[in-house]
């Protein structure tokens, strides 16, 4: 199978909720959102191939760890995801996928494979281009998430703050699409500046009414600082 990681961390409790996991970050992503805190994922060394790496890193974990989060850049884009999953699997880990929705028939064919989902949703769907860069976007993410809705499998959906592209009234009213939607899980994180791409956080707080309101829509919520 063929690999292109970009970095790995040893363990986390926040990534794959109640599990004490590996995360793997996978190169490779299609849109440029000007907030991304992981741009050197975006492109793809398409000579590299870091299975029996990742193979050899999780071979003594065993035990240890719970299991394992695929994250990126967009893990879907990797050619050798599923056969790495079932490999991941077969050595007694749980496998957690961070995707941000861009491909549904690729999520579609991942689901059944999955005990976990993060599922980025970066704004209303119907302004996605605006954070993306790409046309129709936001038809795609609301495919996927309708997929990953009716598969059964634990999720989060989360929605990263950035107060560029988002105002009180805007958070309230992309929550109100979740929710109808039918989302139960529900986070809001607060956008961290990048080189290039300042954060005015006095201009919007996620906190106060935004929570009050979150919690009657979600019965699970979560509001993450950074």
């Amino acid at each position: 199978m063929r690999l292109n990681i970009g970095g790995m961390t040893s363990f986390t409790t926040i990534d794959f909720p109640g599990h004490l996991a590996a995360v793997v970050f996978l190169q490779g992503c299609a849109w440029r959102c000007p907030y991304c805190h992981n741009p050197h994922l975006l492109k793809v060394d398409e000579a590299a191939d870091d299975w029996e790496m990742l193979r050899a890193f999780l071979e003594p974990r065993r035990g240890f760890l719970d299991g394992v989060v695929l994250s990126g850049g967009e893990p879907l884009l990797q050619s050798g995801l599923a056969e790495a999953i079932a490999s991941i699997k077969e050595m007694g880990f749980k496998v957690a996928l961070h995707t941000a929705g861009a491909n549904p028939q690729r999520l579609e064919q991942h689901l059944p494979m999955l005990d976990w989902v993060g599922f980025d949703v970066k704004t209303s769907f119907e302004n996605y281009s605006q954070i993306t860069g790409i046309a129709g976007s936001g038809d795609k993410v609301k495919e996927s998430l309708a997929l990953l809705l009716a598969s059964g499998v634990d999720y989060e959906v989360r929605t990263t703050v950035d107060p560029n592209f988002f105002t009180i009234d805007s958070v309230l009213e992309l929550a109100e699409t979740l929710a109808d939607l039918g989302v139960t899980h529900y986070a809001l994180q607060e956008c961290r500046a990048v080189e290039g791409h300042d954060v005015d956080r006095t201009s919007l707080s996620i906190d106060g009414v935004i929570r009050e309101k979150m919690n009657m829509m979600f019965p699970d919520f979560t509001l993450r600082y950074n």
